[in-house]
């Protein structure tokens, strides 16, 4: 018996999930479905895996990375179809994901072992007599599981890093772009032939569960912050680390010096792009009173100019029951007297939404306070910066932000509560490789990209090396009391003052 299917909505037929275009309904792929134990085999060959991935060394690991970079590199265009057929992603929308994600595999790839090789450490005056080692070690075998607003870019920010660290990946892709994930691991396969380093398995939350507790040495998870909850009690099972990367509700403030022109433009972007479909996107906007009124009008004029379909600026949103989510928020909003001064409610048209801009909503208002996820944001009017502040750190939320202004910004950008903040634009700290990306309370914890994005991806390894006597013998029971006293005497010199 076929199963019946709702555009964009994965199925299970005969074992296998069904990925089909949520606007179009046309099949993206079908794909089987793992059981628990596929799932722990799955790990059993990527441990095997691991050790001969790591046993490449830094340099080994690099050159087969950078090659899987220029495939990539050189097949952009099929990747961004697939991701448009999938998700519904605009193409030029899709490309620009898959370009960055090209350049943070470069990245890591260059970096690993600057970052995550031998160190000499230097020692201190009480344990002079031992020379200090640092290091960062493979875990293993990584388990990813991966998000379908940016099927490419969001899941490669933890399998590269973690790939370049030495680590074997099992990725499950999220059911709703299931064929991105499979592209990503064919191909990487078609690179790396000799040993099943990076692996794809499929289907529904119960896989993600499966895969928390088959035995992976770390996991990293990308999506809401219900979901992560649940993904690290899981993971607590069996003490397995997490790296998660929850929610957001980011804010933008603008200031009474910012370049209103250019704020509007990083607003509409920011808000609106990927349909709205981004963690880190604009959802809330604090404009101060001298600009609120010129701001508010540049981004209705820019926002209202923008087109929606199949190949317009703005795609379908790719879960449909989202559209239920977005349509409560905007008549939540109206019915507690914001007023929508582009789209509203009958901008809802499944399964696409129009861009909405809502003005003059409460704080308490679902929009202002839940993650919305569709090509809406609010606009308030604040008194100075300092308001603008504490209204964006009033959420549970800590994830991205953005600052306009001049003399302020930088001091503003440090005071907003999150991980990453974007001055004088929106965004772009995702697409800096060397910058690591993640947030804080609801938002989750831990770190990709970056230095710190490839020490999350390997275990610290200390080792200390004798290399002459002791001249003040601490650790040993043949210490004499007179060196005791000595030792005693030398630390309140020292640290006494």
């Amino acid at each position: 018996m076929t199963a019946v299917r709702t555009p964009g909505v994965p199925v299970i037929d005969n074992g296998e999930l069904v990925s089909t275009n949520p606007a179009s309904g046309a099949l993206a792929g079908r794909f089987p479905i793992a059981g628990p134990e596929d799932v722990a085999a799955a790990v059993r060959r990527g441990r095997a895996a691991a050790a001969w991935w790591s046993g490449l060394g830094f340099a080994g690991r690099r050159a087969r990375l950078l090659r899987w970079r220029a495939l990539l590199a050189n097949r952009m265009n099929e990747l961004a179809q697939l991701c448009h057929l999938e998700g519904g992603k605009p193409v030029p929308d899709a490309l620009i994901e898959i370009v960055s994600a090209i350049d943070h595999l470069d990245w890591a790839a260059r970096n690993a072992k600057r970052v995550l090789g031998h160190h000499r450490v230097r020692s201190r005056l009480l344990v002079a007599e031992f020379s200090a080692h640092l290091e960062y070690q493979p875990y293993g075998v990584i388990g990813v599981i991966g998000p379908w607003n940016y099927p490419v870019l969001t899941p490669l920010g933890s399998i590269v890093y973690a790939l370049a660290a030495g680590n074997a990946v099992v990725h499950k892709p999220s059911e709703y772009t299931p064929a991105v994930g499979q592209w990503l691991s064919d191909t990487f396969a078609e690179v790396v032939d000799e040993q099943p380093v990076f692996q794809v398995v499929h289907g529904l939350g119960e896989v993600g569960a499966a895969l928390c507790r088959s035995g992976v040495d770390k996991l990293a998870f990308t999506g809401s912050t219900a979901t992560a909850k649940k993904v690290m009690a899981t993971c607590a099972e069996t003490l397995t680390p997490v790296l998660l990367e929850a929610g957001g509700k980011d804010a933008m403030i603008v200031d009474a010096d910012a370049d209103v022109a250019a704020a509007a433009q990083a607003c509409v972007w920011g808000a609106l792009t990927n349909a709205g479909q981004t963690c880190i996107g604009i959802e809330r906007v604090y404009a101060v009173e001298p600009v609120y009124d010129a701001f508010v009008s540049a981004v209705v004029e820019r926002a209202g100019r923008l087109t929606v379909g199949e190949d317009g600026d703005i795609g379908p949103i790719t879960m449909p029951g989202q559209l239920d989510t977005i349509r409560r928020h905007i008549e939540d909003a109206v019915a507690r007297g914001g007023r929508a001064v582009l789209g509203g409610p009958s901008a809802v048209q499944p399964p696409y939404v129009h861009p909405t801009v809502l003005v003059d909503v409460p704080e308490d208002a679902a929009a202002v306070r839940e993650e919305t996820f569709g090509p809406t944001v609010t606009i308030r009017r604040v008194r100075d910066a300092d308001e603008a502040v504490a209204l964006a750190n009033a959420l549970p939320y800590g994830l991205g932000g953005s600052v306009f202004g001049r003399r302020r910004a930088m001091a503003v950008a440090r005071r907003l509560r999150g991980g990453m903040t974007a001055v004088n634009s929106t965004l772009t700290f995702v697409g800096m490789p060397s910058l690591p990306f993640g947030g804080v309370g609801d938002s989750g914890f831990g770190r990709i990209h970056g230095d710190d994005g490839l020490r999350e991806f390997g275990r610290a390894k200390a080792i200390t090396r004798r290399r002459g006597p002791s001249p003040l013998p601490a650790m040993t029971f043949e210490r004499t009391p007179r060196q005791v006293a000595r030792i005693a005497a030398i630390v309140r010199r020292l640290y006494g003052r």
